[in-house]
């Protein structure tokens, strides 16, 4: 952290935006760290870090722009268990809950980076989704830094409750693809013995008609 510097704690933020594996909760508490040994000031660590929470999430942002809404939907039909209407009710949620995922998002792992990618898709204005970044980068990265700050050579205590979190986000990200799949795939079992039941009763009645006597011949 000496090396890089703050700018250099400012990207590696912005990168975990784009590759969530590199751990926030570890370059931010050592940014702090290095700011108390006066390596850089605290003003500048919390400036870069939070300057490159809004770069990455902007990038990502730009990227489900370009994706946009008719071209997911055309990805979601040739995806197993998944149809365009799921996207529609994407867009719909997020629509009306928008600037709350996109705040809160930016203190939750995992959602951190990819909340941005559906802002960009919906079609956010940018100066909207710049502020609910801005201001939930803001809170998430001085929690971080201000622990490593205070905490010193003991800031990887903060790492260990952040993992905490990280594991029980994980899981109820978990619990809600295997709630989807169950569903789903329900939802297609019961479709197709609806549709087997229907083919029955239609043959059975067809039949009926065959045997049944015609005018013409009573």
């Amino acid at each position: 952290m000496d090396v890089i510097g703050p700018a250099g704690a400012g990207l590696a933020v912005a990168l975990e935006n784009l590759f969530p594996p590199l751990p926030s909760e570890v370059i931010l508490p050592m940014a702090g760290l290095a700011a108390s040994r006066g390596s850089f000031t605290l003003f500048e660590a919390l400036a870069w870090t939070t300057a490159g929470s809004v770069v990455g999430a902007f990038a990502l942002y730009f990227l489900g722009a370009l994706l946009g809404v008719r071209r997911l939907r055309a990805i979601a039909t040739r995806v197993p268990l998944m149809n365009a209407a799921d996207i529609d009710h994407t867009v719909g949620w997020f629509q009306r809950h928008g600037a709350k995922a996109v705040f809160f998002g930016r203190m939750l792992p995992i959602f951190r980076s990819l909340i941005s990618i559906p802002a960009g898709v919906v079609g956010m204005p940018w100066w909207k989704f710049g502020l609910l970044t801005l201001a939930g980068s803001l809170i998430w990265n001085s929690i971080f830094v201000l622990s490593g700050f205070l905490l010193g050579e003991a800031w990887p205590i903060v790492e260990e409750y952040a993992s905490i979190l990280q594991y029980v986000v994980i899981a109820a990200v978990a619990l809600a693809v295997a709630w989807f799949l169950v569903s789903r795939i329900r939802g297609i079992v019961r479709h197709r013995r609806g549709g087997a039941v229907d083919a029955e009763t239609a043959d059975a009645e067809a039949t009926a008609r065959a045997g049944a006597p015609s005018t013409l011949d009573a």
